[in-house]
């Protein structure tokens, strides 16, 4: 196991230098030096090279980017242009958020895929459910979808808050409720997606002979299908849902921007607006370095499940 928690370390930090240098240079060259940008089209070329030398972006590339991640690794992301704060701690405010608002997005669509598409009885009923599902989840964009929620169960019915964010500090009721649409919105494609892998996986592993000798044994339906089938079916769904952690990031900024949540997608989409160069680059990195680790995560509980993995790497 330590083997392959090493072996996937070692390809993750190049990754990140390459990504990293990429997302540097598109945002402080390929897109126009900052001080162009922020200086507008009217600018003079003296304002424009005054500007870059006051924010230290008139050197080499190389050398700017290692400034700069040299600064990142010591805690250091510099200062918004736009407000003047510590970028830290516009990030330290707006991660949490983020992070809830994906590892619940991520639980739910796994769980509800393995539980709900195991259902052992009226089978065919459930299929036709969770196609219908998968269909309206995969065409349905991110951003219709959640305001269609909206305006159903906020506007409607109002039985939900319509946008907005509550922290654990106003109670825990209060903080949920506000999480339950974000959350269904962000899962819905997830578990659309889920299923099509999940249930491919489960009539695999239905029609095979330890199950058919099951049946034969008189063992019930439920104990087949959650005890044995569901469990073998685990794998491709992990293997899957670690290849979709970078989707689920990009659905977490659209679903932020849709509910008005101040996390970290919010965050890029303000700074994009103010052309707010440090926090753009730091939001970036983390979004980065945030995927490499959850894709580094769900190889490890691929290897938790699956002891071949371990004894193979």
């Amino acid at each position: 196991m330590l083997a392959m928690i090493l072996s996937r370390i070692a390809i993750m930090i190049p990754n990140v230098i390459i990504l990293t240098f990429l997302l540097f240079a598109a945002v402080t060259s390929f897109l126009g030096t900052p001080a162009a940008i922020m200086l507008g089209e009217d600018a003079s070329p003296e304002a424009i090279a005054e500007l870059n030398a006051r924010l230290g972006f008139d050197g080499p590339l190389l050398a700017r980017y290692w400034d700069w991640m040299s600064s990142a690794l010591s805690g250091d992301l510099g200062r918004s242009y736009s407000t003047q704060q510590a970028v830290s701690d516009m990030v330290a405010a707006a991660l949490p958020l983020t992070l809830e608002l994906a590892l619940w997005a991520i639980a739910v669509a796994v769980i509800g895929t393995a539980l709900i598409n195991s259902i052992p009885v009226f089978r065919g009923v459930v299929e036709r459910v969770t196609a219908g599902i998968s269909i309206i989840g995969i065409t349905v964009p991110n951003f219709f979808l959640g305001l269609l929620l909206i305006y159903i169960f906020s506007v409607q019915f109002r039985w939900l808050p319509t946008t907005g964010w509550a922290p654990w500090s106003d109670g825990v009721i209060t903080h949920l409720r506000h999480m339950i649409l974000p959350v269904a919105t962000l899962c819905f494609f997830y578990f659309s997606s889920f299923s099509l892998v999940f249930k491919a996986e489960y009539k695999s592993i239905e029609n095979s002979l330890f199950i058919k000798a099951a049946r034969a044994k008189g063992i019930s339906e439920a104990r087949i299908s959650y005890r044995h089938i569901l469990p073998n079916s685990m794998m491709p769904l992990i293997t899957y849902a670690g290849l979709s952690l970078g989707q689920l990031v990009g659905g977490a900024v659209v679903t932020e921007t849709v509910f008005s949540m101040p996390g970290m997608g919010r965050l890029l989409v303000d700074a994009i607006s103010a052309r707010d160069f440090p926090v753009m680059l730091a939001v970036g990195m983390i979004i980065i370095v945030g995927v490499m680790l959850l894709n580094l995560l769900a190889d490890l509980t691929y290897g938790l499940v699956n002891p071949l993995v371990r004894t193979a790497t």
